[in-house]
């Protein structure tokens, strides 16, 4: 939608919400000067991929190898800055990365298929067009073949995913209100920063984990803003 919006006008303000790298796909000269009519908050910042891998280890210890699903049509740099973030985390987990472009129902399938011939795996669903509009595919091949999963949003965990974390999407849009009506006084988005999220959320589905065969930990538990039984 921003990418859209960009190239109809450079001089309308535009400000955004859930976007992951507005300097890489050139929406903003820089987070702290943005330099023209664009402007906003974006929904990743670096340790966002450490916390994802954290959370399937926490979630399920035995899992050694970790595929990372986008569509690298739609995400940023073509996945390059997601698979950045996660390849320089994965150690500190002792996860093996695996990088799984997709571009369509059909492909996701193959891609899980194939994962799943090896055991100990989960499965990391990046944000992008793609993976949100199968959301319910990925959630139901999980299920089948039993692979832990973690998403960024809590819609896809009510929908039956098994956990999310993920920037706050309903404080992302109040804070893009603050920015709308400051500029509506007469600030210009070239000097209002790009802010980094930093509130997120986090939600765990205790039944599809029981599915799994999961026992999420007391701690896990505690730490959720929200379960799902």
């Amino acid at each position: 939608m921003t990418a859209a919006l960009v190239k109809q006008t450079r001089t309308i303000p535009i400000v955004f919400t859930m976007v992951s790298d507005p300097v890489g796909e050139r929406f903003v000269e820089s987070l702290a000067r943005p330099g023209g009519n664009v402007t906003g908050f974006t929904n990743v910042e670096s340790s966002l991929a450490g916390k994802w891998l954290e959370l399937l280890k926490e979630v399920a210890p035995n899992i050694k190898r970790v595929a990372f699903i986008f569509d690298p049509k739609v995400a940023p740099g073509g996945g390059s800055y997601y698979i950045n973030l996660i390849e320089s985390a994965a150690p500190s987990f002792a996860v093996a990365p695996i990088a799984t472009p997709v571009h369509d129902a059909v492909e996701i399938e193959r891609a899980i298929l194939e994962f799943v011939r090896e055991s100990n795996g989960g499965l990391l669903v990046l944000p992008d067009t793609t993976t949100r509009t199968h959301r319910r595919l990925i959630i139901a091949l999980t299920a089948q073949y039993r692979v832990p999963a973690i998403y960024d949003l809590r819609e896809i965990v009510v929908e039956g995913g098994l956990m999310s974390y993920g920037a706050d999407v309903v404080d992302q849009f109040r804070q893009a209100a603050t920015y709308v009506d400051r500029i509506l006084k007469g600030a210009k988005p070239a000097e209002l920063p790009v802010q980094l999220p930093t509130k997120f959320v986090m939600t765990i589905n205790l039944k599809t984990a029981k599915a799994l065969g999961l026992d999420v930990p007391l701690f896990l538990q505690q730490r959720a803003n929200e379960l799902i039984e």
